[in-house]
């Protein structure tokens, strides 16, 4: 699968306290951040039609 980068502006104790939540669980930031992703429902498009 193709990857592309996404970079963020984030305060520095944001930034800090993901990084000691990836170290703790053993995984990249990057997968922090798609595991929570895929946990987002998409929106019904049909249910905000006029």
């Amino acid at each position: 699968m193709k990857k592309e980068q996404f970079s963020i502006r984030i305060e520095v104790g944001r930034l800090e306290k993901l990084r000691l939540y990836a170290r703790h669980k053993r995984k990249t930031m990057t997968q922090l951040v798609e595991d929570w992703i895929d946990t987002l429902e998409m929106p019904n498009y049909k249910d905000t039609e006029g």
